[in-house]
């Protein structure tokens, strides 16, 4: 079965790549994830790994050229068979400028849906009435490289409409909703829903009117789908004569990663900060697809371990002399049955979603990674209070976004920071890289978890400006319109429980920063205050309770403390324009 190879999308803004070398020639095997060509856009350099295994039948687009993303580029045969081309082919005039073969940009969310030619699959529906297009799994950003369909918004038959929403994805970065690439009838489903593939994995096809071509249930394709994990509770299994596979195994420094003879599987960007750091990456265990080492595998393990640590990395000896037998690694024993206390009790077990699962790895991670430590001031908010309940109204109609309490929130975090920029900081190996920029992740609760999107250059910004900002990440975060950029880049986030009414929590610092900010809820309280004549009196003011939750391994307490006065004194004495 033949494998269209195209051109990768590398960015929300990147549109076109130039073809540098092909890695491979016609007639070739390749490996699925073996670097298969380079390419060059107006920000990376990278190669692209080779979406199936089989043999390299053609090559469409030469050396040197630039196309278009989501333009086949080249094909595999997935069988192995099938006679290759003798020399590359000239880029076929049709290819470029046929429009039925591209679908319309997403401007929600940024990313491009461009479709590439697929004659054989079109070839099949257009007896059903009219040509097919193919609809791919949309790449979300360059660091992503797989995605899982969790919802279908239309069935096998339905109309659509260009630009209608179609399916909702999850990745480890975003939700979404990806629109239809072209109007006309969906044929057929060929992804099922809590199945994830990789990107440009061809998901559905839609074609003009007519009946749809397959209405039977959705089949699993080419490339092999990772299917959702099973809830059923785990049985006792033998022992294993070799060690487990990657998938399950507990990495501890210095068991290399990747067993001897196995294929490392990475980007350019991790081996690039591989060199940099003097890391080997036999040493990192990759949670990509297939064991796949990604750039927060890395930059994880270099925090860890400090670069230059797996250098020198410690291989398997060789085996001992039968006299003198070794004890067997812990690791490769078989798991125990669960005790009887964790025996499954009555009710419903329903599998994790992605993003779900993605917030309990990266909790645990920053639980393990960092020296937590929180600290919890009082603040009298009451003249901020009296000034909102004034001059909101004409405010909100003047701005045209809501006049909330976290601009005024950030406004004094950037002032802390002035003070003590330790806050705005993350560790890199044994340094400590202190930010220029203050990107602030605003935590934002949804029905279906927890996502953090990031106000950019936040210092920068007006008191207008940064309501607006966090507004509208707000907002598209709900609606699943956010793209990957949103959410990376952060230097230290606010979170606000507050609005549910507890007094404080104690947040979980978002690794690699080394701070988040906290806001309780805005209560009633009776304080004692002293005039200027020194005399004390009750009075009923308005209190929350700010926390600082920070890493103690560079942030000491009195930096903290120190960061949360200035705060403090900000919120009390507020004396700004707010626009």
């Amino acid at each position: 079965m033949p494998t269209d190879v195209v051109m990768p999308q590398m960015g929300e803004s990147i549109f076109e790549g130039t073809i540098t070398k092909w890695l491979k020639k016609p007639g070739e095997k390749v490996q699925r994830d073996e670097p298969l060509f380079e390419i060059s856009t107006d920000k990376v350099d990278a190669e692209i790994p080779a979406p199936a295994s089989g043999v390299l039948k053609e090559i469409k687009i030469k050396e040197g050229a630039t196309v278009q993303v989501n333009t086949v580029v080249g094909v595999i045969d997935s069988d192995g068979a099938g006679a290759a081309a003798a020399a590359p082919a000239q880029p076929p005039a049709p290819a470029q400028a046929a429009p039925a073969q591209a679908g319309p940009s997403n401007q929600a969310n940024g990313t491009s849906l461009a479709q590439p030619p697929a004659a054989a699959e079109a070839a099949p529906s257009a007896q059903a009435g009219g040509a097919a297009i193919d609809v791919v799994m949309p790449q979300m950003g360059e660091s992503i490289f797989e995605g899982t369909i969790t919802k279908w918004l239309k069935k096998v038959g339905d109309k659509v409409q260009r630009d209608e929403p179609l399916f909702e994805i999850s990745t480890d970065k975003v939700d979404a909703e990806i629109p239809a690439p072209s109007s006309g009838v969906l044929r057929e489903i060929k992804v099922k829903e809590g199945t994830t593939v990789q990107v440009n994995t061809v998901v559905a096809t839609i074609g003009g009117a007519g009946a749809p071509a397959a209405a039977a249930p959705a089949q699993a394709v080419t490339p092999p789908v990772v299917p959702p994990q099973p809830s059923a509770p785990p049985k006792p299994v033998a022992a294993p004569a070799a060690p487990p596979a990657r998938a399950h195994e507990v990495v501890s420094f210095p068991a290399p990663a990747a067993a001897p003879g196995e294929p490392i599987r990475s980007s350019p960007l991790v081996r690039r900060i591989a060199r940099e750091h003097n890391v080997d990456l036999g040493m990192v265990s990759g949670t990509g697809l297939g064991g796949r080492i990604s750039k927060h595998d890395i930059l994880n393990f270099i925090q860890q371990h400090g670069p230059g640590a797996a250098a020198a990395p410690v291989r398997p000896a060789a085996a001992p002399p039968a006299a003198v037998p070794l004890p067997q690694p812990a690791r490769a024993a078989a798991p125990a049955p669960p005790p009887p206390q964790f025996q499954p009790l009555p009710g419903e077990m329903v599998p994790m979603t992605p993003m779900r699962k993605k917030i309990a790895e990266r909790m645990v991670e920053s639980k393990r990674t960092s020296a937590h430590v929180h600290s919890i001031f009082k603040v009298d908010m009451t003249r901020i209070v009296r000034l909102r309940e004034k001059v909101r109204k004409q405010w909100e109609a003047r701005n045209g976004v809501k006049l909330t309490y976290m601009p005024f929130i950030a406004k004094a975090m950037m002032h802390g920071i002035r003070l003590k920029p330790i806050i705005n900081s993350s560790i890199i190996g044994d340094g400590i890289q202190y930010h220029k920029n203050v990107n602030i992740g605003i935590a934002v609760a949804l029905e279906w978890g927890l996502i953090v999107p990031v106000v950019k250059g936040a210092e920068n910004m007006s008191f207008v400006g940064l309501q607006r900002a966090i507004s509208d990440l707000g907002e598209r975060a709900r609606n699943k319109k956010l793209v990957p950029d949103d959410v990376q880049g952060g230097t230290i986030t606010i979170t606000n429980p507050g609005i549910y009414g507890p007094q404080f929590g104690t947040p979980i610092i978002l690794q690699p920063q080394v701070a988040i900010l906290g806001m309780g809820g805005i209560f009633k309280e009776p304080v004692v205050v002293t005039d200027e004549d020194g005399n004390d009196s009750i009075a009923i003011r308005h209190i929350i309770r700010l926390v600082l939750g920070y890493d103690h391994r560079i942030v000491d307490g009195a930096d903290a403390d120190q960061f949360l006065v200035a705060v403090r004194d900000y919120l009390e004495n507020f004396d700004e324009d707010i626009g």
